[in-house]
């Protein structure tokens, strides 16, 4: 390069050229700093090519050109240089208004760096004729190359611009900037005053020395002499060496000024890390701080996670001691006298109290303990008074609250809640008490026979189901233990009723049954009572038959119930007023509450023995009537389909009140007053027994004949007859009946026909047992069921019966009484509470209401003040606790849900299942019980089950099988709640005859 060579030769002919050397060293310096700053010349990439440019005019100048930079040092402040990223990631770049600025002038600099070595030839020339400027000035300019040139040099390793390339341009501009005139210096200065506002926070020290030290970092290399100078030749030979691997060597004059160099930087890195020792200490102290604040926050949160855990102990202590002492005392109670095994209330209260207050002063000594920890600890953190407070009330609140059995019990509520606040704590029957309950399935010794060739432990998976529409020849009506056409063609004789009763199938059916044509929703009570849909029950041979005596009537599209029947044309209502009159003591709604009606037809005596306050169960059997349970139960009248034939009727002994026969065509003078004893077994000590029938009224030889044989029974059987009374209105007579509440009239028969009954016979047991022609004796003792009447309804609701000893334990593990009240206050809670508002059903479309699984009617007396009836069904291998049920003056009934239940489909608005799955699973499969919900819920009709989580989910699946809507689930502590609605949904299909 020419005008290289032109320069160099200038600088050896002597010194009359003082200040044309001294312009060009600066030029040079500026030259070697911006080369020797830049990422290509420190840190090798492996897209860079390096060139060896040692023997080139421009190195050979800067080799004679170091020995004179100590004299220009030691005038120009040594530039302090931010940190230089080099290669480093994006996300380890400061960035802050500094950068922000610094980018602003970087695009300045890189504009005029490309203008100028575009135009260096004339740039060269000028600079050539200002020799003559001041030292002053140069030295500024000085000073504002080396800015601009760092700052080129940030902008290169920024945007990793290290290639060959720009390593020519380098040079060029290099020579490019030595020939500035003094326009250009001015120009300079400006950018020098940017770039100082820029770096302010490190505006002294060694600038080029720092970059070096910043380089070498980054490369991991130590460097002695030559990085720190930024502006010898040396460093750019060493530079060299290292990317080509050779060795050369150095003028003593390069070595004296790196050592100046290296003093220089010494200096500084003892000046940085002065600075660094006074941060690092002020960071330790900060650390230290925060450990300090944090150990306090894990200190107090481990001590109140203890307290939390000792209250949880505490508690389940006492639950677990509570329960272990009632089971003590109800075993010592069966062995012992019962003053010697119970405690007091009294006392226990006085036990638990004593506790509970030495708990709390442990609590206390506890809280004090930590205060004074914390007081110690000074007030150094960030955990305020208030807090303190907070974490204290917070560990008071959690602490066990038990001064009484009911307070315990709201707690339990409002920790373990359903949707609606009731408790997710659902009572569970206790092991123990099973011992001291019998059940029908233990009583009944066909029975157990019949049960020997059932499976047990069965469970069914509940998928792969195809749904069918069951091809019978009932249809609609179908019932499967009562259309059993199979079981029906083996019977050897029908004399006694026996194709009336139960035969049901050896598998229970999982077929569907189909809709009559044109269903609709029924009519809603107490319009019901008056009048159906004809197309739900599309049945006309009753009204042909009994129209005229105002059973039913065809009125277009509805089926009309004028409220006769065949003995009380003219109204059912002025007949129950007849039957009260002939005997005041019957007294409806009060003494009398619950009735059986035998033979009910359609069942109006039942349906407005309502507005007197009385319950009926009436039941007839699915004859030539047709359909006659099914018109009461569409009605909204309680009924079921049941015939008085070989076999006891599933209820217990000694429940009913009253029994009404009107015309119910029941021979109970045949084969020695079977049917009547049978009768005898269900009504309570003290009960009447109504019968309207001709035989009371009419003088016809047959009538005669049977109330001959009629009257003979009935003193022999020690009923008196109350009174024989004729109703002029409808036409008719009515005997009315007393059964005896002593034993005395027993003893002094001269005749013992018909016989007492064995000690061993069981007068509960109902299910599936064949009638004895025998009677029980009325109980005399004060403590045993029947010796005494029951309270007045409503008081009866919630009264604990008066058999019931505190010497027997409950269902659910206490003794008997407090077991009564805790299901019914429990009940109430979750009537009100959750269903009648929590499950999304519209109780004014409820009136049929099963409970599937029920254990002293808490859920029925609960629902007592709504226009609903329910029946209560005690499961045969539950603790028979239907007795209860009737004495509160409530209805039921025994029955086995591995069968089919005696009822028409499409009968119930609500089926009510407390714990039945997961029990019955464990006899029989689940699909077909579902398939049975299903027949007898009618279409927008609801199910409620509560029971484990895991039988909900079973029958939450189910039940979208066969497209019932699922309105709710919610599970809590293994315990969920499901509220499902039946759709119209029926398969296309139907399954292949039976």
């Amino acid at each position: 390069m020419a005008p290289g060579k032109a320069r160099h030769n200038k600088r050896s002919s002597g010194n009359s050229h003082a200040s044309t050397v001294t312009t060009v060293v600066f030029v040079a310096l500026c030259i070697l700093g911006l080369w020797l700053l830049t990422p290509s010349s420190f840190i090798s990439s492996p897209r860079t090519t390096t060139r060896t440019t040692t023997n080139t005019p421009a190195a050979r100048s800067s080799s004679s050109i170091g020995s004179l930079k100590p004299r220009l040092t030691s005038k120009i402040p040594a530039p302090v240089f931010e940190d230089n990223p080099g290669d480093l990631p994006d996300d380890a770049i400061k960035s802050d208004e500094r950068t922000t600025d610094y980018h602003n002038h970087k695009s300045k600099v890189s504009s005029t760096t490309d203008g100028e070595s575009s135009s260096s030839g004339t740039a060269n020339e000028a600079e050539s004729n200002n020799d003559d400027k001041q030292d002053l000035e140069t030295q500024k300019g000085a000073e504002a190359a080396a800015e601009s040139e760092n700052s080129a040099n940030k902008e290169e390793s920024e945007q990793g611009k290290g290639n060959a390339a720009e390593n020519d341009n380098g040079n060029d501009v290099q020579e490019s900037e030595k020939e500035n005139d003094g326009d250009d210096d001015k120009s300079s200065e400006a950018n020098v005053e940017e770039h100082v506002s820029v770096r302010e926070e490190t505006s002294e020290g060694v600038q080029g020395k720092v970059s070096v030290e910043e380089q070498q970092k980054h490369e991991g290399h130590e460097t002695q002499t030559s990085e720190a100078e930024g502006v010898q030749g040396k460093v750019s030979v060493e530079e060299q060496q290292k990317h080509e691997g050779h060795e050369t060597q150095t003028s003593e004059a390069e070595g004296v000024q790196g050592k100046v160099a290296v003093v220089e930087q010494r200096k500084h890195e003892g000046h940085e890390s002065q600075t660094s020792e006074e941060d690092s200490k002020t960071q330790n102290q900060q650390v230290e701080e925060i450990k300090e604040m944090t150990e306090r926050e894990e200190s107090r949160k481990a001590r109140r996670d203890r307290g939390k855990q000792e209250v949880q102990e505490s508690r389940v202590r006492q639950e677990n001691h509570q329960a272990d002492r009632q089971v003590n005392d109800t075993h010592e109670s069966s062995e012992e006298s019962t003053q010697q095994n119970q405690v007091s209330d009294e006392e226990q209260e006085h036990r638990m109290e004593q506790q509970q207050l030495e708990e709390e002063n442990q609590m206390k000594q506890e809280q004090q303990q930590q205060d004074e920890e914390q007081d110690s600890q000074g007030s150094r953190g960030a955990i305020s008074d208030d807090q303190i407070q907070h974490d204290e009330a917070q560990v008071e609140t959690e602490a066990p609250r038990k001064e009484s059995e009911a307070e315990r019990e709201s707690n339990n509520t409002k920790e373990d809640s359903f949707p609606g606040g009731e408790s997710s704590r659902i009572p569970k029957e206790s092991k123990e008490s099973k011992k001291a309950w019998s059940t029908q399935a233990d009583q009944s010794d066909n029975e157990k026979e019949r049960r020997k060739g059932t499976s047990e432990g069965q469970d069914q998976s509940i998928y792969g189901y195809t749904w069918q529409l069951c091809n019978v020849t009932a249809g609609p009506d179908y019932i499967p233990c009562l259309d059993n056409e199979k079981a029906l063609r083996k019977l050897h004789s029908t004399k006694h009723y026996e194709h009336r009763e139960r035969h049901c199938p050896e598998e229970a059916p999982t077929c569907l049954v189909s809709l009559p044509e044109g269903y609709k929703t029924p009519v809603e009570w107490p319009q019901s009572r008056e009048k159906i849909w004809y197309h739900n029950i599309p049945h006309t041979k009753l009204a042909e038959v009994k129209g005229h005596q105002n059973w039913v009537k065809v009125t277009g599209e509805f089926l009309t119930f004028p409220g006769g029947g065949t003995q009380f044309i003219h109204g059912a209502l002025h007949y129950i007023d007849f039957v009260q009159e002939a005997v005041p003591e019957i007294a409806w709604g009060k003494r009398t509450r619950v009735v059986l009606d035998v033979g009910c037809g359609v069942a109006s005596f039942g349906g407005y023995l309502f507005n007197r306050d009385v319950l009926a169960m009436s039941f007839a059997p699915k004859d030539e009537h047709e359909a006659q349970v099914q018109f009461a139960l569409e009605r909204g009248i309680p009924a079921i389909s049941a015939v008085m034939g070989s076999k006891r009727l599933p209820f217990p002994s000694r429940v009913f009140d009253l029994v009404h026969c009107a015309r119910c065509r029941v021979p109970w003078h045949a084969e020695g007053g079977a049917l009547l004893l049978e009768l005898n077994r269900m009504l309570r000590p003290g009960g009447y027994f109504v019968w309207s029938a001709t035989p009371v009224y009419q003088t016809l030889e047959e009538d005669a004949q049977i109330w001959k044989e009629m009257s003979a029974l009935t003193v022999s059987m020690c009923w008196e007859l109350v009174t024989i009374k004729k109703d002029k209105v409808n036409s008719i007579g009515a005997a009315i009946y007393h059964k005896p509440d002593s034993n005395e009239c027993y003893e002094e028969r001269k005749h013992n026909h018909p016989p007492m009954c064995k000690r061993d016979d069981d007068p509960n047991a109902a299910w599936y047992v064949p009638l004895q022609s025998c009677m029980h004796k009325v109980p005399v003792d004060e403590t045993q069921r029947g010796s005494q009447w029951p309270d007045e309804w409503p008081r009866r609701l919630q009264t604990p019966p008066y058999w019931l000893n505190r010497s027997q334990m409950g269902i659910y593990g206490k003794p008997a009484p407090d077991d009564f009240a805790a299901d019914y206050e429990h009940w109430k809670r979750v009537v009100s509470k959750s269903y009648l508002s929590g499950l999304g059903i519209s109780w004014s479309n409820v009136r049929n209401i099963m409970d599937m699984r029920a254990v002293y009617g808490g859920f029925a007396a609960a629902m007592k003040d709504l226009k609903v009836w329910v029946l209560n069904v005690v499961n045969i291998d539950s603790p028979d606790t239907l007795p209860i049920i009737y004495e509160r003056g409530l209805f039921g009934i025994y029955h086995d849900w591995c069968e089919s239940f005696s009822s028409y489909p499409r009968t119930y608005d609500l089926l009510h299942a407390d714990h039945l799955f997961s029990r019955l699973k464990k006899r029989c499969k689940i699909a077909p019980v579902m398939v049975e919900i299903d027949r007898i819920v009618r279409p927008g009709g609801k199910l409620i089950v509560r029971d484990e989580s895991s039988a909900i989910g079973e029958v939450e699946n189910l039940l979208k099988s066969l497209h019932w809507e699922i309105h709710m689930t919610f599970s809590k502590n293994q315990e969920g709640i499901l509220s499902a609605q039946k759709s119209d949904w029926r398969p296309d299909s139907y399954a292949a005859p039976s």
